[in-house]
């Protein structure tokens, strides 16, 4: 059996240190048909461990009467992450946020529970049938029964937002902690959120950082996020602030690791806030994180979806509540990697850098030491200091310091100064880079002293991405130095003999090793897939993409009329079925298909009242998936379908059009009716939209385009 622990420094797995990536998806607002596919992606994003809350109210929104069926089937839904390979951690609340009705507490807890989260024992009896409930749809899924859940989250922000503080809060943790143990929960870890003055109890703290805050009361640009320093500093004070504003953290961090749970991997937009974040604001936060010392990255969420029916209420977070916050009655797309109908935007490319390079090498990064310069600034309204950060350790047998510095030069919303001729040089580690320039949106982290097979590569203004097989080394250009850059395939002895602009060895016993040099571009479309009989692969693509089993057969999802490309390294022995050759590219062999078909659509416009109500016919289809896109200028959305709703949009500009996917409605023909609501001037005031319309009037309510199409998917058996 696998065995997990931590010390100060780090997780352990099977008594190595581990850092591993954490991704979270809520089963219950997701399509248990997909849930398969779901935790596929993200193991082909990198995760390494699927965490999802419990939410309460989901599960007994009527007293007594619990629905453990359809896509709240917890036992099914841990079962399939068992199935994939994968490992659980599971948040048992009561309390969760989660920008759900009432945190997660069913109406008629409230009402009989008006102290709940405090020491009442009527309270405690409630949250012990939660546990003894949801134990009993997990038993024998435990990591001790074979199972996938290696650990489980006590509570959520307990005084931070709501809850006790002091002796008492940590009481009431510990009482919790028991309980869950009482009923069954036998894992190795036992986890509880950290931040703003949440009391853990005792258990392993784990913290969160968000590019952005919608739950904050301003209508205004907010000031610089601090998650894009490096510090020493684990707290996000900005987490939860709808609630209070965060003030210090309660446990000592000497005695534990620097963990993420909820490092945002996208942003849920309300009706007043409404910030969007991009791949390279979660990429550059997640570099930030590392380079400060993290050995987990942690992300909420990684894959969005949708809050299911209630029988009573729906079930959203909003104001009639007591919230301060409104948000949409079904959609939870959170711009997450994978959003509310499992489609990987380029936040999944961006978190996919770091979680292949520390699948790799991870243990390593794990066991470094972090050290911050003294004059590195520490206020992120700073813009104009170069921010590094430097991760090493001592190498026991050659003594030589072993690491990376990493450089942020990325603060979302805000332009960095541009850096010439830097010298990224340490006394300690006794390394000195040559020159490159730093401009503003540049992020990455650089290895030194870093081990390529039995070759020391002194130094790289590449990144390391992963390896092949321990012959092949894949790197990709993120830094900008002068002169040759290596495009592709090369070897270490070609390397060692041309100009030493991007590699430099100073110890080689294996001058064959392959150097493989993607651009960042190609890097972020990049997967390493594992042929049945354990050759590796470097997979290049625009496409959607993941391994339907553990190895050897893999799935491209694309666009119908449109040419889905593939760079592949090594080049396949056999051209797949269905796949032409193209050409090679430096050293990638470049193969080609594509599909027919287009979606019919029929639509129609007409107003009533103030809202613009637009029917949508579509045809019946055969393909992996369908599209309908609309762009609007609108304050929000709602598709119905025979009465019902179905999904909903808040408008966050016209860059971002509204995607919807049938599959998940049938294959069948649909008639949507779509309402627009219209959007105000007088909005400007008291909601933040980040880049408003031009209004020539007092309001605007419109649909700019409509598009459809269809998906297809064709497979690659290796």
């Amino acid at each position: 059996m696998t065995s997990y622990s931590f010390d100060s420094k780090s997780l352990f797995k099977d008594g190595k240190r581990w850092f591993p990536v954490m991704g979270e998806i809520h089963y219950s607002r997701y399509p248990e048909q997909y849930w398969k596919e779901a935790v596929l992606k993200m193991k082909e994003g990198g995760v390494d461990v699927i965490s999802s809350y419990v939410i309460w109210i989901h599960h007994e929104e009527e007293e007594n009467k619990w629905d453990w069926s359809g896509c709240r089937n917890l036992r099914k839904f841990v079962e399939v992450i068992k199935e994939c390979g994968m490992s659980m951690l599971l948040r048992i609340g009561p309390w969760v946020h989660a920008e759900v009705r009432n945190g997660g507490f069913p109406d008629w807890l409230l009402k009989k529970c008006p102290d709940a989260r405090t020491n009442s024992e009527a309270y405690f009896a409630e949250v012990k049938k939660l546990y003894e409930e949801t134990f009993e749809q997990v038993k024998g899924l435990m990591l001790k029964d074979g199972g996938p859940i290696i650990g489980v989250q006590i509570e959520n922000e307990f005084g931070h937002c709501g809850g006790l503080w002091g002796e008492e809060g940590e009481l009431h943790m510990k009482r919790l902690t028991q309980m869950a143990k009482d009923v069954g929960f036998d894992v190795p870890l036992y986890t509880a959120t950290g931040w703003g003055g949440a009391v853990t109890g005792g258990l392993l703290p784990v913290m969160g950082g968000y590019c952005e805050a919608p739950w904050d009361p301003r209508a205004t640009e907010i000031e610089p996020s601090v998650n894009y320093v490096f510090t020493y500093e684990r707290n996000d004070h900005g987490i939860g602030s709808d609630y209070g504003l965060g003030e210090g953290i309660t446990f000592d961090m000497n005695k534990f690791p620097y963990l993420t749970a909820e490092l945002g991997g996208g942003l849920q937009v309300t009706y007043k806030r409404r910030p969007v974040a991009r791949g390279k604001d979660i990429g550059g936060m997640s570099l930030a994180k590392m380079g400060s010392g993290c050995n987990l990255l942690g992300y909420y969420m990684y894959h969005g979806g949708c809050n299911p029916e209630g029988k009573l209420t729906t079930l959203e977070e909003n104001t009639s509540t007591g919230s301060i916050n409104d948000l949409p009655v079904k959609n939870y797309d959170f711009r997450a990697p994978l959003g509310e109908y499992g489609k990987p935007n380029a936040t999944y490319g961006e978190i996919k850098l770091y979680s292949l390079f520390l699948h790799d090498f991870g243990e390593f990064m794990a066991g470094t030491d972090t050290y911050i310069p003294e004059e590195n600034p520490v206020d992120a309204d700073n813009l104009t200091a170069l921010r590094t950060s430097w991760r090493y350790s001592e190498c026991k047998s050659c003594g030589k310091k072993k690491g990376f510095v990493f450089v942020n030069n990325y603060q979302r919303r805000y332009k960095m100064a541009d850096h010439r001729n830097v010298v990224l040089k340490n006394a300690d580690a006794g390394v000195d880079f040559t020159a490159v320039d730093v401009f503003d949106g540049d992020m990455f982290f650089l290895p030194f002293n870093f081990a390529v097979g039995k070759n020391n590569l002194a130094w790289s203004l590449a990144t390391p991405l992963c390896s092949l097989n321990e012959k092949a080394f894949v790197f990709y250009s993120a830094a900008r130095p002068a002169g040759k850059l290596f495009a592709g395939e090369s070897s270490v002895r070609d390397i060692t003999d041309a100009d030493k602009t991007l590699y430099c060895f100073d110890k080689i016993e294996d001058a064959g090793i392959k150097i493989i040099t993607l651009t960042r571009d190609d890097a972020l479309n990049a997967h390493k897939v594992k042929a049945g009989c354990g050759k590796e692969f470097i997979f290049i693509t625009d496409a959607a993409l993941y391994q339907e089993k553990l190895e050897g057969k893999i799935l491209l999802h694309f666009e119908t009329e449109k040419e889905c490309e593939v760079k592949v390294y090594p080049a396949f022995e056999n051209i797949p079925a269905g796949f032409e050759y193209v050409r090679n590219e430096n050293g990638f062999a470049v193969y080609k298909t594509g599909a027919s078909g287009k979606l019919a659509v029929e639509s129609s416009e007409k107003t009533e009242g103030e809202k613009l109500v637009l029917t949508v016919k579509t045809e019946a289809f055969e393909s992996e998936d369908a599209f309908i896109e609309i762009n609007y200028t609108g304050n929000c959305a709602r598709l119905y379908e025979g009465g019902m709703l179905k999904d909903d949009s808040i408008y966050i500009g016209e860059e971002f059009p509204w995607r919807i996917y049938l599959k998940r409605f049938g294959k069948g023909a649909h008639e949507f009716r779509i309402e627009i609501d219209p959007l105000l001037a007088s909005q400007k005031t008291v909601n933040f939209i980040e880049t408003w319309p031009d209004f020539a009037g007092d309001s605007l309510c419109r649909v700019n385009s409509l598009l459809s199409g269809l998906e297809t998917s064709v497979t690659v058996e290796l």
